[in-house]
């Protein structure tokens, strides 16, 4: 009997070994357009409470140096999925045709991108930034923007120095003064001037869509090559990030949490401010609100190209079809958020 019960057993295990491939989880390498600040907390948030491995992926997220660093890293497959601004997306697709990248995503319905000044360098409205020096990262998906932004508002490009400057040393410039003004996502310079000793009173931010602008901002992108190939691990991820989101509105401190500890030095209460805002201004829109998240709205999708077209010369027809894609959302109501 102890001797057929042993046989039972090695074959129960031989048959579990068997079926190990079956449940083997998708590795999805995930590229960040930045840094892990407060808004890349979700993303944590759905490692750490099981939305990833409840579509069977493991994820795995690495930070980067702007939406000009993250697509490249999609487009040539070294990554299948990233995060970066939908302009910066249009533009690198008219100037590399049939580059296999796309938006499936919509995070940021509203935009961060913005101009923040200070007002003791006499930047306390838009055009004050005439005749003054403006800092700008060229990799930066506001900067991408700012062309917009400027058309919209009657600033005399002429009359703007523009100072090319690296992410690290955007907001330094401006808290020391050697810039009057800087391009880049409202809630992350802002956190970071504050950081830096700068008197959140001092700090002018305009957000460019609340100024004529209606671009959309950062979404979820993917190898077209790899979504073609892959689509239920498209949309699944999709709807554990939607989770993740939704974790994280309803508790930010926590999310927070769960992506300190990757790294210790993060300063907890500083991003999940900074959660807070992008979650208010830039995620949880009245769009939002009334059709969850991740799809455009097509009027106002058609009238960001038509803007766009403002002030970029296109190599190729516009195609918005190329540029943002829903096919891939789930439609189970794991977008609607709370």
């Amino acid at each position: 009997m102890i001797h057929l019960l042993r046989l039972a057993a090695a074959a129960a295990a031989a048959a579990a070994a068997l079926a190990l491939p079956a449940f083997a989880q998708t590795q999805v390498n995930f590229a960040l357009d930045w840094r892990f600040e407060g808004p890349a907390a979700p993303y944590f948030a759905a490692i750490d409470n099981g939305h990833f491995a409840a579509e069977g992926l493991a994820v795995d997220i690495q930070a980067g140096q702007g939406s000009l660093d993250a697509i490249p890293k999609v487009a040539t497959g070294a990554f299948p999925m990233g995060f970066a601004d939908l302009g910066a997306l249009v533009r690198f697709l008219d100037q590399n045709p049939g580059a296999p990248v796309t938006a499936v995503m919509m995070v940021y319905d509203k935009p961060a991108a913005a101009m923040v000044g200070r007002r003791s360098l006499g930047i306390s409205a838009i055009r004050d930034i005439e005749g003054k020096v403006l800092g700008a990262p060229p990799p930066d998906g506001a900067w991408s923007q700012f062309p917009a932004f400027a058309k919209a508002n009657g600033i005399d490009m002429s009359k703007v120095t523009v100072e090319p400057l690296g992410f690290p040393t955007r907001e330094p410039m401006l808290a020391e003064g050697k810039v009057a003004a800087v391009t880049g996502f409202s809630f992350s310079v802002l956190l970071n001037l504050v950081r830096l000793g700068v008197p959140e009173d001092d700090i002018a931010v305009f957000l460019m869509a609340d100024n004529g602008v209606d671009y959309y901002g950062n979404a979820i992108i993917v190898n077209t090559d790899f979504a073609t190939a892959n689509p239920a691990v498209v949309t699944g991820f999709l709807r554990a990030v939607a989770k993740g989101w939704r974790d994280a509105i309803r508790d930010p401190r926590k999310a927070v949490e769960q992506m300190a500890a990757r790294n210790p030095a993060i300063d907890v209460d500083l991003e999940t401010r900074r959660l807070e805002l992008a979650i208010a201004g830039n995620v949880l829109t009245d769009w939002v609100k009334v059709n969850g998240m991740g799809n455009v709205d097509p009027a106002r999708y058609a009238r960001a190209i038509e803007q766009m077209k403002e002030i970029y010369t296109f190599q190729n027809a516009p195609t918005p079809d190329l540029y943002f894609t829903a096919a891939y959302l789930p439609a189970d109501g794991s977008l609607t958020l709370p």
